[in-house]
């Protein structure tokens, strides 16, 4: 036993960079170059490629947000911009989670993954998109005195006690304060990594990989603290009187689970476009796989969990959040949640030969993509009027202004993720690591 375990270690040695000598390191370079799976043509995209689907999706999204528009006269602003920020806060999660993924890859030194990781990097640095949405809501619910965030209606805070208690944190100038805060980290952070990658794809320097891992490490808690803190503001204080401990790691849950079901999506097509063939294969697609299906089983467990504590404190402030949307007739969205969320995805992707086909996984990315965009609309919709008692669910009409702003943001931001991907080759070029990723198995 001892022998074959020994004879494992020396075939498959613990990555060290460090190890590595300048002469090693050219050589290996050398060897990338002379790797027929290295070729231009197939670690490239074409940006013709990449319009045959980019266009119609910036048609059907400019024609959505057209009919969102209309939305604003025909029903009102607030349900027009409660569909949008739907859409915004589903691109955000496959963001954020893009973010989280590439900077524990890094901080791991992960090598199966780096044929996988540009399209992680490219997703996060399309962050300034919904951070720049979230930036024009909040200084529109500043403006106009609180549209889906009532605290900020001036009528709500006049002789509230819990609102002058808050007021401190809940405020319309810290709001901004904070928003701009939370974008300049996002944005920096995957600008700094994406910038990195590229730039060692031109000049082969590995001290950049080093600096990547280096940031990654106090990158992962400023992304855990803006992002919880981000879910607190646009979406938690919807009700300012609610209140829940495991809502950030709720977000979190979202924001992992839908940028790893987006890189699915993106592979697959790039793979159906003949690219990166022999480069990404489907023992990396099982190990996605197994990130989807991790955080199936994760976001049930914390969802649950959040659910059970409400429940067991029986605490009216925090009951009310599941009581109010009963009341409100949202409770089939509650239980399309606990089926289409978790039951149905986690029998499907339990199984080994579905998270070893692309385009199976890439079907279940859409599906949960759709899934994530509905849990926020379970979040979003009942706050519309929260403070109405005799509130019923939105009418037909109003759902399908709440679709289309929501579409149409997606669809608007799938397009710029079309036209990222054209930008630099598929890969990182000159990782490391990458001969590693070439040559992955997986084993369970």
């Amino acid at each position: 036993m001892s022998q074959s375990i020994n004879q494992i270690a020396a075939n498959h040695p613990a990555p060290d960079i460090t190890a590595v000598s300048d002469q090693q390191w050219a050589h290996r370079l050398e060897s990338f170059a002379k790797d027929a799976r290295m070729h231009e043509d197939n670690i490239n995209l074409p940006a013709s490629a990449a319009a045959k689907i980019g266009r119609p999706m910036l048609v059907v999204g400019l024609l959505m947000l057209v009919v969102a528009a209309i939305g604003i006269f025909s029903i009102s602003f607030k349900h027009a911009l409660a569909g949008i920020e739907i859409g915004v806060f589903t691109i955000l999660a496959i963001s954020l989670g893009s973010l989280f993924w590439t900077m524990v890859f890094h901080a791991l030194n992960a090598g199966w993954s780096i044929t996988l990781r540009r399209q992680f990097e490219n997703l996060a640095s399309l962050v300034w998109i919904p951070a720049l949405c979230l930036i024009v809501i909040a200084i529109i619910e500043v403006a106009m005195g609180g549209v889906l965030l009532t605290w900020l209606d001036p009528a709500v805070r006049q002789g509230n006690h819990l609102l002058e208690v808050k007021a401190p944190y809940l405020n319309g100038p810290f709001l901004l304060v904070r928003v701009l805060i939370y974008a300049i980290c996002w944005i920096g952070l995957s600008q700094m990594l994406l910038g990195w990658s590229r730039k060692a794809d031109e000049t082969g320097d590995r001290t950049l990989g080093r600096k990547a891992r280096w940031w990654s490490s106090f990158g992962i808690p400023i992304f855990a603290f803006s992002a919880t803190f981000c879910a607190f503001d646009f979406l938690m204080s919807l009700d300012y009187r609610f209140f829940s401990t495991m809502w950030g790691v709720y977000f979190f849950a979202s924001c992992a689970l839908g940028s790893a079901s987006a890189v699915a999506i993106i592979m697959t097509l790039v793979k159906s476009a003949g690219k990166l063939q022999g480069v990404v294969t489907e023992e990396h697609f099982h190990d996605l796989g197994k990130l989807v299906f991790a955080f199936i089983v994760f976001w049930a467990y914390v969802s649950f969990s959040q659910y059970f504590l409400i429940w067991y404190a029986n605490i009216p402030e925090e009951t009310m959040f599941f009581t109010a949307r009963r009341a409100m007739g949202f409770d089939w969205l509650f239980k399309l949640m606990l089926i289409g969320h978790f039951a149905a995805p986690f029998l499907v992707l339990i199984w080994r030969p579905i998270k070893r086909s692309p385009k199976l996984l890439s079907l279940m990315g859409i599906y949960l993509i759709l899934m994530i965009a509905l849990d926020m609309a379970w979040i979003i919709l009942p706050m519309l009027n929260i403070n109405d008692a005799a509130a019923t669910a939105p009418s037909v009409p109003g759902m399908l202004i709440h679709a289309a702003g929501a579409l149409g943001v997606v669809m608007i931001f799938g397009w710029f993720v079309c036209g990222k991907i054209t930008k630099s080759p598929l890969i990182p070029t000159k990782d490391p690591m990458l001969h590693e990723a070439l040559g992955h198995k997986n084993y369970v």
